[in-house]
């Protein structure tokens, strides 16, 4: 099957995610909010136009945070936003076997924060090997519109969003999501720019990282046909640990 990509990174709008087009916005805001631990991260791309990076990531204890690693790949003074507060980035590590090519199941890392960055909620990690076809939660910040448009370039509002989906498959040890023209979630979601980084959650468990879009259509833009890549945690899970203890 031939696919086109569009790898969610963090040079673009944000807002967040294509819905269903008889859905309401307001009921994706609201669910959005429910995701505490998803919050933005910014920052500079080293690049000779000196790119603004914005993007998502979850936040796991006070310290720690995940995002996917082609988000902060060649970048720096990197940060976590909340509450119009920034929190600085003390270190950020980038799994050593990512390659930054489509559908890595590698497109993960992990950032240090200089200081402690209190939730009242941080999700434990999904270690199970039995996430296809569990029905799961996204939440980020990346552009939006419905599975008809396609997402909306220029559509940023800088406000978290979220749905449902199901998870269909699991390819290359990545999760994947699509958009169901049949039987949907109540709050159907497929990720979109912006969104990288951000979470996949089963029952409010951190089960994967959002990471791309791939399309049978020729055109990577969260519509009808596309769907999401997520890094899965499971696989990583032991590399998160080691990472964090070394630290």
């Amino acid at each position: 099957m031939k696919y086109s990509l569009i790898l969610l990174s963090l040079v673009s709008i944000c807002s967040a995610g294509t819905i269903d087009p008889q859905a309401k916005d307001s009921e994706h805001l609201a669910y959005g909010n429910k995701h505490r631990c998803v919050l933005r991260i910014v920052g500079k791309v080293k690049d000779t136009e000196n790119t603004f990076l914005k993007g998502s990531c979850v936040v796991i204890d006070k310290y720690w945070a995940l995002t996917a690693a082609h988000v902060v790949y060649n970048s720096t003074n990197e940060a976590i936003l909340y509450k119009d507060e920034a929190y600085p980035a003390a270190q950020v590590i980038i799994h050593e076997k990512f390659k930054y090519k489509p559908t890595d199941c590698y497109d993960i890392a992990l950032v240090r924060l200089s200081k402690p960055l209190v939730l009242d909620f941080y999700p434990e990690l999904y270690t199970k090997q039995d996430e296809k076809g569990k029905i799961c939660s996204i939440a980020g910040y990346g552009a939006t519109g419905t599975f008809r448009t396609g997402y909306i370039s220029g559509s940023g509002d800088y406000k978290k969003r979220a749905g449902s989906n199901i998870i269909d498959d699991i390819v290359d040890n990545n999760l994947v999501c699509s958009v169901h023209k049949g039987s949907r979630t109540t709050l159907e979601f497929l990720i979109a720019p912006g969104d990288s980084g951000g979470g996949l959650f089963i029952d409010k468990k951190l089960a994967g990282i959002s990471s791309c879009v791939m399309a049978t259509d020729g055109k990577s833009d969260s519509d009808y046909g596309d769907e999401a890549i997520f890094t899965r945690i499971g696989v990583n899970y032991k590399w998160i640990l080691e990472s964090i203890r070394k630290k």
